[in-house]
């Protein structure tokens, strides 16, 4: 019965993030606009030979009834040049068409490739934790858990990690998924184009509570966002090593917060195994 639940909210969370309110089908940033496209370009080739195959299949089948005196029957037929030039050529074709599209694409949108702006790109170091999320913003010296705050029109950098199991950050309207691993630091650019509220989730099964890893991102004009950021160094809490050794050992999700200002190179610590370790896994760091 458990097992039929976790599919279900897997099943449940692969196609909210297909659909086209707030899925992958409705972008709101050049990354996801630009992987719709190619989604768009390979279901345009696929169909370009699975719909001939099945207007081919019923018409044979008409043509080649019982019924009709005017269908030669050949039982002594064996092979042909002509069919087997097209039944080859076809398949050949979307074949290289679709392996371009997958080449070009997967250099084009190198996860590590910084995206072009006129601003300079706002770096966020996102961590996943049990079970829930954490932001540091290291420029801006604050810090959310379970909200991810950006400028619209402004590139984001991303360094991921994980402090306990694998897991995966993903934001399907503004584009790649990508994973949070312990130990290593992943990168991720992405950028929303204009201000909006957008749903992030764990992309991948990590525990009981993974699909509670749900996380909101508000993409705010610029001047919307230089007063959240002031107004977050005025309220919460200091995020410490106590405090923070609290949030990685609560094995459980967590109210969307704010920290006004974070203990430095926290994040660093949390890929070198030097942080409080979170209740989920040990530290592959600290491991013989």
């Amino acid at each position: 019965m458990v097992c039929l639940k976790k599919a279900a909210v897997t099943a449940a969370v692969i196609a909210s993030s297909l659909t086209g309110c707030g899925g992958v089908l409705d972008p709101r940033g050049p990354v996801g606009a630009s992987e719709n496209l190619i989604l768009i370009d390979s279901l345009a080739i696929m169909l370009a030979i699975v719909v001939p195959v099945i207007v081919a299949t019923v018409a044979f089948a008409w043509w080649f009834r019982a019924s009709n005196p005017r269908a030669t029957y050949r039982p002594t037929w064996a092979f042909s040049g002509s069919l087997e030039l097209i039944v080859w050529a076809i398949p050949t074709l979307v074949i290289i068409f679709l392996g371009g599209i997958a080449w070009f694409g997967s250099h084009a949108l190198d996860p590590y490739r910084p995206l072009a702006g006129e601003h300079k790109a706002l770096e966020v170091e996102a961590v996943s934790l049990d079970w829930k999320w954490l932001f540091i913003y290291p420029d801006k010296d604050v810090a959310t858990v379970n909200q991810l705050v950006i400028a619209a029109g402004t590139p984001v950098h991303f360094k991921i990690t994980s402090a306990s199991v694998w897991n995966a950050f993903f934001v399907p309207q503004l584009g790649s998924m990508i994973y949070s691993m312990a130990g290593m630091a992943t990168q991720l650019n992405l950028q929303a184009d204009r201000p909006g509220t957008f749903h992030g989730l764990s992309g991948m099964f990590s525990g009981d509570k993974f699909s509670d890893m749900h996380f909101e991102v508000r993409a705010l004009d610029e001047s919307a966002f230089e007063k959240w950021v002031a107004d977050a160094k005025v309220s919460g809490s200091v995020l410490d090593r106590a405090s923070y050794a609290k949030l990685a050992q609560t094995s459980d999700t967590a109210p969307m917060s704010t920290y006004k200002s974070v203990y430095p190179g926290l994040f660093a610590a949390i890929v070198a195994g030097t942080a409080p370790e979170s209740a989920g896994a040990p530290n592959p760091a600290k491991s013989p």
